[in-house]
């Protein structure tokens, strides 16, 4: 079965600095599944790394100033034009699969934690509208532009993490060139046709896997971002945060949120259900036809209608012509992801 990326896109070049290149692929350009260069390191592309964020203008998000104005950046307007991330990645890795099948050891899971602030308007949670999802924008340091993912809170002893795709953090790597850190980068809890009921925060650090940021490998397109307070409460008191699983089976009853440009032109969530069932060793997936803008949407188990929480198993990552979408598995790196970044403050 052959995997396309969110949207169509034409093959572009995309100028990294002074003779640094990466090609996007047209529709269709994805390898088999399965395929995906591993990391050096590791063997499997699941080596951390890590980044502090930056404003348009390249300095460190590295104090409430600089978070404010990264918030201040993202005006309605420029909200609304944003272009979803998936329009434009660096070219997919060639190559056998390095991954091991299946779990990577035995399963786990995190716990969820609802809100402790006082939720605007005490609105209750919704199936298919959750405080514990929203959208993420920012800008593109290779081309200038400003584009839109899918995210979602994710508990951890901070309080403040927010968990997407890889491709929504950074632009990817190829032929031994790593991929940039996006900038400018704020998450919008419950964002619903330019409202913010919960405020923007700004990413504070960013955590990924080097087989994204260093091959593009699908396998490993998930990212984990420390927010900053806003106005002195943390991401997750204010609106809950999912619990993690790993390693569990690849057959899970699953609910997947994400603002998909082709349902309702991304102005809100959208909510699919079913069972997930197996795509090669590296990938889960379900067919939920979530196209252009869903990228790193949640992926749970266990969610709870009236909580509006779940245990996170995947993250939304690609679709192909037949509209199933696919997620990475999560293994026990992905846990060690959370375990790196879950307590940075």
């Amino acid at each position: 079965m052959r995997r396309a990326l969110l949207s169509s896109f034409v093959v572009t070049t995309l100028v990294l600095g002074p003779g640094r290149l990466a090609v996007a692929e047209p529709v269709g350009g994805i390898p088999p599944v399965g395929a995906g260069a591993g990391d050096a390191s590791s063997g499997d592309g699941s080596s951390i790394v890590g980044a502090t964020p930056e404003l348009s203008n390249g300095e460190d998000v590295d104090s409430r100033a600089e978070a404010l104005e990264a918030g201040k950046y993202w005006t309605a307007e420029r909200m609304a034009r944003a272009i979803p991330a998936d329009n434009l990645l660096p070219a997919p890795p060639t190559g056998p699969a390095t991954r091991a099948a299946g779990p990577t050891g035995r399963p786990g899971s995190t716990p969820a934690a609802s809100p402790t602030a006082t939720r605007p308007g005490g609105r209750a949670a919704r199936i298919a509208d959750t405080a514990s999802v929203g959208k993420v924008f920012f800008k593109n340091p290779v081309n200038g532009k400003n584009y839109v993912c899918s995210a979602a809170a994710l508990n951890s002893p901070s309080k403040q993490m927010v968990v997407t795709a890889g491709h929504c953090v950074n632009t990817g790597g190829s032929k031994g060139t790593a991929g940039r850190w996006m900038r400018n980068w704020t998450y919008v809890p419950r964002y619903r046709d330019g409202a913010r009921p919960f405020g923007t925060f700004a990413a504070k650090h960013f955590r990924s896997f080097s087989g994204w940021t260093d091959h593009s490998d699908l396998a490993r397109d998930v990212a984990m971002v420390t927010t900053w307070p806003l106005n002195n409460k943390k991401l997750v008191n204010v609106t809950g945060g999912h619990g993690l699983s790993w390693n569990f089976s690849q057959r899970q009853a699953t609910t997947v949120f994400g603002y998909p440009g082709n349902h309702g032109k991304g102005k809100s969530q959208r909510v699919c259900r079913g069972k997930t069932r197996a795509a090669g060793a590296s990938y889960s997936e379900l067919r939920c036809d979530f196209g252009s803008g869903a990228s790193g949407g949640p992926w749970l188990r266990e969610y709870d209608e009236a909580k509006g929480l779940g245990r996170q198993n995947g993250v939304m990552s690609t679709r192909n012509r037949d509209g199933w979408n696919r997620t990475p598995y999560f293994d026990t790196a992905v846990k060690r992801l959370f375990d790196a970044q879950g307590s940075k403050t």
